[in-house]
């Protein structure tokens, strides 16, 4: 099992802390293990384990527990002393009204609580609205390539790095995908995990009736990762596949994706202006592996591709990230780290001078001193004018 270490040292030192801890991710990212990594780490610190209370609300065992009254009766009776206990909920979102038990659970007993969702809007909506300035938010994500390297090596498997990126690239991080090498195998549990994330977090929550409208989204968003993508542009393509449907329903269908986590917005950032813009997003996969279910053939877009690994990796370190909008142009991103900024270009090769012009040429707008990046699979340094260039397996490789 590896140490999510990247998460746990984020999140160490609230364990007594009185504000909730929130972990969100798209199901089967490692938010359970991370529970059980915390729980591992509060014995360590001398914590009784009869003052650890975890329950896993997808578990049948605690069905009975998602009426809220019961939750709370079950909890209060488990409590019997004045010392801290610490109360850890996986999914509490399969919990009606969690938000005011977990309220009530904080501002009247002696407990450090941690919970899990696969919904963000459940956490950026309800949740916000009863706890506001008492929670702190970490977004958990698939397998990074450096964690990924690490379970390679934990398995004795021996590739080199190029040929672990590659691999990486193909089958993304899900950390139960490296269970096996068999294609078929890999294929069943990335379509079982796309179907469990459309049924649950999705059909089910949102109540869609036109299911089949709802995957033709999510396979033109998945053919277009880092592309712009408007309720507009989806509507013309399901039009010219014959299939109608309003503007309206696919800026819900777009909104309901996107909480599921199963791919991520990044909105505008007007650079000169200093402005984030909620216009012509763009979208990013949770999880490269997710490719492998397209319904019709995709084109291996490689520098789209990279650019999806260095987003992800970007949200996994936990920086905001944008869209960079220029005078005449954009930049990939824009990073931001508590007002402190850099920004990234992404490419597959540096492969003529024109490239070379193109790519670092979009910094010709950006009139700041704030550090710039190119970072392609290129291993010949092309650093120049003050832009710095990276291979992007070092990069990701970086502490």
């Amino acid at each position: 099992m590896i140490k999510r270490e990247m998460y746990l040292k984020k999140i160490r030192n609230l364990y007594d802390s009185e504000l909730i801890k929130i972990i969100v991710g798209v199901r089967r990212s490692g938010k359970s293990v991370l529970m059980m990594q915390i729980i591992e780490e509060l014995k360590e610190n001398g914590v009784n384990e009869d003052h650890i209370i975890y329950i896993n609300f997808e578990d049948y065992d605690y069905t009975d527990y998602t009426n809220p009254k019961e939750f709370n009766k079950y909890i209060k009776d488990k409590i019997r002393d004045k010392k801290k206990y610490y109360l850890l909920f996986d999914e509490i979102q399969n919990v009606q009204d969690f938000e005011k038990v977990i309220n009530s659970f904080r501002a009247t007993m002696n407990v450090s609580i941690f919970i899990t969702g696969s919904n963000s809007k459940v956490f950026s909506g309800e949740l916000s609205t009863h706890l506001a300035g008492r929670y702190v938010s970490i977004k958990i994500m698939p397998f990074t390539f450096s964690e990924y390297l690490e379970l390679q090596n934990s398995q004795k498997i021996s590739k080199n790095k190029d040929e672990a990126f590659l691999d990486y690239v193909e089958w993304g991080g899900m950390p139960q995908i490296y269970n096996t090498t068999s294609v078929q195998e890999r294929k069943m549990y990335l379509r079982d995990l796309y179907n469990t994330v459309i049924l649950k977090d999705i059909v089910e929550r949102n109540s869609i009736k036109d299911v089949n409208v709802l995957n033709r989204v999510i396979q033109f968003m998945m053919e277009n990762i880092g592309g712009t993508i408007s309720a507009n542009s989806i509507t013309k393509f399901l039009k010219n596949d014959n299939v109608t449907t309003s503007v309206d329903t696919i800026l819900n269908y777009i909104e309901y994706i996107n909480n599921s986590m199963i791919v991520s917005k990044a909105n505008r950032y007007n650079i000169r202006g200093k402005t984030v813009m909620t216009l012509l997003e763009k979208y990013y996969l949770v999880d490269l592996g997710l490719l492998q279910l397209k319904s019709t053939p995709i084109e291996k877009k490689v520098g789209g591709r990279l650019e999806n690994i260095v987003y992800n990796e970007l949200i996994a370190r936990g920086y905001d990230v944008y869209i960079g909008k220029t005078e005449k142009g954009e930049v990939d991103f824009v990073v931001d780290n508590f007002g402190d900024r850099f920004y990234i270009q992404v490419a597959d090769y540096l492969s003529s001078d024109e490239v070379i012009d193109r790519e670092f040429g979009a910094y010709k707008y950006v009139a700041d001193n704030f550090p710039k990046y190119v970072i392609t699979m290129d291993k010949i340094n092309y650093s120049k004018d003050g832009i710095i260039h990276k291979n992007i397996i070092e990069w990701l490789l970086e502490k």
